[in-house]
């Protein structure tokens, strides 16, 4: 079961007006645990005002960089985010778990591919590492990168971009599409939506030779883009998705129970698996698996508690849960008995779980 490691800053480095790159390095012993693969992120964990917050962040170095990086974008009330933006220097100490997540595919030094990104604002972090580690372990393969924002200004890494494109002139290619800043192509000012990536799909993408395409960004827009994809002909086993924000609540209110339901008809037994012990808990049925993992003091792991990152992923071995949201895992993990454990509620009067497999 993956733990809290200490990290050390090395550096913090501002790339836009209100997002700063934060370089870190593993302490006693632990560089082994985060050994990270391209379009992973880290899940930190910080004390303010006495109570605890768990935040996610991709990793944006690629894998041949020799570093481990996250890129932090400030936002509006959020307590860890202005904090790194504001507060945060280099010998402080920051707690986070080993990488975590399965944005990315396997790549193949032979292989000659073509991939197409998608990023939205903050969402270019686990593509940039996506893209940086692909152009240099697959040299046959080339790679599109569609990144949207506000305006020029909000363009996080874009002196980066520009060195990529010029390092590997030919196979890496950017398009900006900015919503406020008027460009000299039309095409390229506004929002992504599925009807622009119709157009882009016309003459400036080759979509018929793509072989995997990734997008991160907000729910919205990935939707829109998804559905373009599959419309020009990929399947859903070519699209990978990274969602760093959810219109989804983090979880959904149960339906009430009848005012004739007996009190242990809405009881259910939970036999739960953490760090090879198992220990069985009565829990409501409105309660969800990971809550009752928490209230009983087990230390199960977790970050978004929305269906948004697989960090609290758990294996059903017994009975049924209700999942009722999910942004993270994959048809075939779901099939295998998967489940985000932030989004399960039994239904079933007993179920098993485990968090170790």
């Amino acid at each position: 079961m993956a733990r809290f490691h200490e990290l050390t800053v090395k550096e913090v480095r501002k790339t836009i007006r209100d997002a700063v790159v934060v370089t870190l390095e593993p302490t006693n012993g632990a560089a082994e645990d985060f050994d990270f693969t391209q379009g992973q992120y880290l899940t930190f964990r910080r004390d303010f005002d006495g109570e605890e917050l768990r935040r996610s962040y991709s990793i944006c170095a690629g894998k041949d960089d020799g570093i481990l990086q996250v890129g932090i974008k400030r936002v509006d009330g959020g307590a860890f985010s202005t904090w790194a933006n504001e507060d945060l220097k280099p010998g402080d100490t920051l707690e986070a778990m080993p990488p975590m997540g399965g944005f990315y595919t396997p790549l193949d030094p032979g292989a000659a591919r073509q991939y197409l990104g998608f990023a939205g604002g903050s969402g270019i972090t686990p593509v940039l590492s996506i893209l940086k580690t692909t152009l240099e372990r697959e040299p046959l393969s080339t790679f599109t990168l569609v990144y949207a924002n506000k305006a020029v200004n909000s363009i996080m890494f874009r002196e980066e971009l520009e060195d990529l494109k010029n390092t590997y002139m030919g196979r890496f290619n950017v398009v900006h599409i900015l919503e406020s800043d008027a460009q000299e192509i039309d095409l390229f000012t506004g929002l992504v939506t599925e009807e622009k990536c119709a157009e882009l799909f016309k003459g400036w993408i080759d979509i018929e030779h793509v072989d995997t395409a990734f997008i991160c960004g907000p729910e919205p827009m990935m939707l829109g883009i998804a559905a373009a994809l599959r419309s020009a002909g990929m399947d859903d086993s070519q699209i990978k998705f990274e969602l760093f924000a959810s219109a989804q609540p983090g979880r959904l209110k149960r339906k009430a129970e009848s005012k004739g339901a007996s009190a242990t008809g809405n009881q259910a037994s939970a036999a739960i698996t953490l760090d090879g012990s198992t220990q069985t808990v009565t829990m409501g049925k409105d309660v969800t698996i990971l809550d009752a993992a928490l209230d009983n003091a087990m230390d199960a792991p977790f970050a978004c508690k929305a269906g948004v990152c697989s960090t609290c992923r758990c294996r059903v071995l017994e009975g049924e849960v209700d999942m009722v949201a999910n942004h993270a895992l994959e048809d075939y993990e779901v099939e295998k008995g998967y489940v985000l454990s932030c989004q399960s509620f039994p239904v079933t009067d007993r179920v098993v779980v485990d968090f170790d497999q």
